[in-house]
């Protein structure tokens, strides 16, 4: 476990914690326009709970959340935003490298697979790719429900000369938690997937944005994936603490509730069970705060 790298955890709900607005749809991008200082301050805490790579706020920064007539207005500025506050905060840190990962989310939307659009997906993902460019270490495309979405970040991303990361959100009904093959919300395999990690090029495949319970599978199904196909691949781990089922839920509309019984206690006993699976990169997703990190940072390290 010792080789395991820690990120930092949900942007969101840390937000709220700290005083900023949120509200849908703009969710966490609403806090860019009114009271960027709170953005710059929960990277600063995931960063002192002990987070080594930190994630642009860029996440909300598509026409989904902000609409298209203030994402071709607005969103170049506040993308460059997001990517200066994650960097000013990660720089500040004279003791240790802490590396910027700029968020790539799903253009159409979070858990939507049926709604990508393969013939406008480059037209925005150029807008955050040229913008972030500047600030960031690495490339996450993250919270993606077929492996399409992930083609588009590689194609997005192959001229930058920097790593690209690749997270995928996992159905978590009552079958896959019972564990069923651990899929993609496309319904596409776990198996499939890292199947196309292995020829991507990408230096590590993830999983976010799904409860925790169905992780350690999907885990494991890639570990022996990539070891079959000898690729040397990192595997990572960023759960959620939505409470019920989100696979037929809006993103944009509404807030999910976040589970009680999901502290940071529970939630480190979680992540060390994904590193014994296979995993080296460990975080939180939404609703997993700075406690929580700092517990999981704690309990892998001593």
């Amino acid at each position: 476990m010792s080789t395991t790298r820690i990120l930092d955890g949900g942007m969101s709900r840390e937000l709220l914690r700290l005083g900023a607005e949120i509200k849908q749809p703009e969710w966490s991008a609403l806090a860019l326009m009114n009271s960027p200082d709170i953005v710059r301050e929960v990277h600063q805490e995931f960063i002192a709970a002990g987070s080594e790579i930190i994630t642009t706020n860029s996440y909300a920064l598509v026409p989904f959340h902000i609409g298209e007539d203030r994402f071709q207005q607005e969103g170049p500025a506040l993308i460059r935003l997001a990517g200066r506050l994650a960097r000013e905060a990660a720089d500040a840190v004279t003791d240790r490298k802490v590396l910027v990962a700029g968020s790539l989310p799903p253009i159409f939307g979070s858990y939507e697979p049926q709604n990508f659009r393969p013939s406008r997906v480059q037209d925005y993902l150029k807008v955050l790719v040229q913008n972030l460019a500047p600030f960031v270490d690495i490339w996450l495309g993250e919270t993606l429900s077929l492996i399409a979405e992930g083609e588009a970040v590689r194609k997005a991303v192959a001229a930058s000369g920097k790593p690209f990361w690749i997270s995928f959100t996992l159905a978590d009904d009552e079958a896959a938690i019972r564990g069923d093959t651990p899929k993609l919300r496309s319904g596409e395999s776990v198996e499939e997937a890292a199947s196309w990690a292995v020829s991507s090029g990408a230096a590590a495949f993830l999983f976010n944005c799904s409860k925790p319970e169905v992780m350690r599978g999907a885990v494991e199904t890639a570990a022996r994936v990539f070891r079959e196909r000898n690729a040397q691949i990192e595997i990572g781990v960023y759960a959620n603490a939505f409470e019920g089922e989100t696979g037929e839920a809006a993103a944009n509309e509404g807030l999910h509730d976040t589970r009680d019984d999901l502290n940071d206690d529970a939630y480190s006993r979680f992540a060390c069970s994904w590193a014994e699976a296979g995993a080296t990169i460990i975080g939180g997703c939404c609703g997993i705060g700075a406690a929580h990190i700092h517990r999981v940072r704690n309990t892998l390290f001593g």
